[in-house]
């Protein structure tokens, strides 16, 4: 099995992300409401990949990414953004930052599990 940590702030999508992902019997999906609650499940799950929204409240998706590189059990996971901030400037900013790649919110449901697998 192939663990996926889906982080985003809005319940709805939170949802959506976990059927979509769940198409692939190969996947393992873990969801969190928070960049705090990501980096604590990163800690002890140790996902190998980790799909991340950018804008959340307390602490954003690069606040997210900045701590999850930080400590040793995330530090050289694959991090992808999902975010609706897909202009080339955004993007390039936010492989900059360490991203492995940015996929486009909203998201297709039926492709969303490819999609992420291109990051593997």
């Amino acid at each position: 099995m192939i663990r996926v940590l889906y982080v985003d702030d809005e319940p709805d999508i939170r949802e959506i992300a976990d059927i979509a992902l769940g198409l692939d019997p190969e996947l393992e999906v873990r969801l969190c409401a928070s960049g705090e609650e990501a980096v604590a499940v990163a800690r002890t799950w140790q996902p190998e990949l980790i799909l991340l929204d950018f804008m959340m409240p307390v602490m954003d998706g690069p606040a997210t990414l900045h701590a999850l590189r930080a400590q040793p059990e995330s530090g050289d996971t694959p991090i992808v953004f999902i975010t609706a901030r897909t202009s080339e400037r955004d993007v390039q900013r936010l492989l900059a930052l360490g991203a492995a790649g940015v996929l486009a919110k909203p998201f297709d449901p039926m492709g969303l599990a490819a999609e992420a697998r291109q990051f593997l």
